[in-house]
């Protein structure tokens, strides 16, 4: 059986951008659930409303994959990252952050490059290759196949 990520979370102040994205994601069956939010600090409220307490300990913990922009009003990616650093272990645990812009600036990628919670960059617009490519380097195991 192919395997799905469990949950999509694009990150972007485009709805433009995050309608065309999903429609990629929906139409390749690459994720079991795809939400979208139009800024870092929506993207921080989702992570903890998603990461609430009642669950059982024995659960495993649903993974997300977040596609993150950089340039957005309210909070921006680089302050996401930062906040997200200061979330407990559990609410950070079965997260992949990539970094999906439009920017050219080579100083964005060597920023990108400091963070550790940053699995990827990649520029926008999301491909069936890129998501291919994600999910090689990122969710494949010996007992799954790609869902693309």
């Amino acid at each position: 059986m192919n395997k799905k990520i469990n949950c999509v979370l694009l990150v972007d102040d485009d709805e433009g951008t995050n309608f065309i994205n999903k429609l990629i994601l929906e139409k390749s069956s690459f994720a079991k659930r795809i939400e979208s939010v139009l800024n870092g600090k929506e993207a921080i409220d989702f992570i903890k409303n998603n990461r609430n307490n009642d669950k059982p300990k024995e659960q495993e913990v649903e993974q997300i994959l977040i596609f993150l922009d950089i340039n957005m009003p309210v909070m921006d990616g680089w302050c996401f990252l930062e906040s997200f650093r200061e979330l407990s272990n559990e609410q950070k645990k079965n997260i992949t952050i990539i970094m999906l812009s439009a920017s050219l600036n080579p100083a964005d990628r060597l920023k990108a490059n400091n963070y550790s919670e940053i699995s990827g960059f990649y520029n926008k617009s999301l491909s069936v290759d890129t998501l291919k490519d994600i999910f090689s380097l990122h969710f494949s195991t010996s007992d799954s196949r790609s869902p693309i």
